[in-house]
């Protein structure tokens, strides 16, 4: 027998390697969709033919005591698009006397966005894997056209838009529309008179998807 080989014991077949966890977590990330984010992104500079392409964001940033008081939020948001539904978690601090809004993006228990707006500057982290078309003015603009006061909204508008806000039906329930040239946009439909708690859903006509908000105050 030859030195240093075992002919009666052969050695151990090589165990595969470990699958790295990085690309799940990338893949995951991949998915995450924030308020109408990516679906207004994939459509920016769509426009009817022969028309020039109106502003696919509307460049939003009110103020936070201008909603007119303190909130604290916890949301599920899903987004439908293209036969596509993509979901996620918040938590959302309005507080109207300090001026200052707090949001926290949270996708499979980790938390990939904070948003921090004191009316002057907003501030975001965001993780490294996040998709580079999710921004936090995008997500701030949103949160504003569901949230704010209709007459809050209206008046920050660019010409040629606007927002109404009414009954719907013989019960309690209220829509909002966001229209341009008097041309319907968004439609949002709120289960009561208040614009958070509860469910509501938001259809964006011109880019075809809908956006559902499941909200509850914390405590609640």
């Amino acid at each position: 027998m030859q030195a240093g080989v075992n002919r009666k014991f052969p050695l151990p077949a090589r165990r595969p390697a470990a699958r790295p966890l990085l690309p799940t977590l990338r893949g995951r990330l991949a998915l995450i969709t924030l308020p109408a984010l990516l679906a207004l992104s994939a459509c920016a500079g769509m426009a009817p033919a022969g028309k020039p392409a109106a502003p696919a964001r509307l460049g939003l940033k009110l103020a936070p005591a201008t909603l007119g008081q303190s909130l604290s939020l916890q949301q599920h948001l899903i987004v439908e698009r293209e036969g596509r539904t993509d979901e996620l978690d918040t938590a959302l601090e309005i507080d109207a006397d300090a001026n200052q809004l707090t949001l926290v993006g949270l996708a499979f228990g980790q938390r990939v966005m904070t948003l921090q707006y004191d009316g002057k500057e907003l501030k975001t982290w965001r993780h490294f894997m996040l998709p580079p078309q999710v921004r936090g003015e995008d997500v701030l603009e949103d949160l504003q056209l569901t949230l704010w006061p209709a007459a809050a909204l209206r008046a920050a508008l660019p010409p040629g838009w606007d927002i109404q806000d009414a009954a719907e039906g013989a019960g309690t329930a209220q829509r909002r529309t966001l229209s341009l040239e008097g041309r319907p946009i968004t439609v949002i439909d709120y289960p009561g008179a208040r614009r958070w708690g509860g469910k509501v859903v938001l259809n964006n006509l011109r880019y075809h998807y809908r956006l559902t908000i499941v909200s509850a105050a914390d405590g609640a």
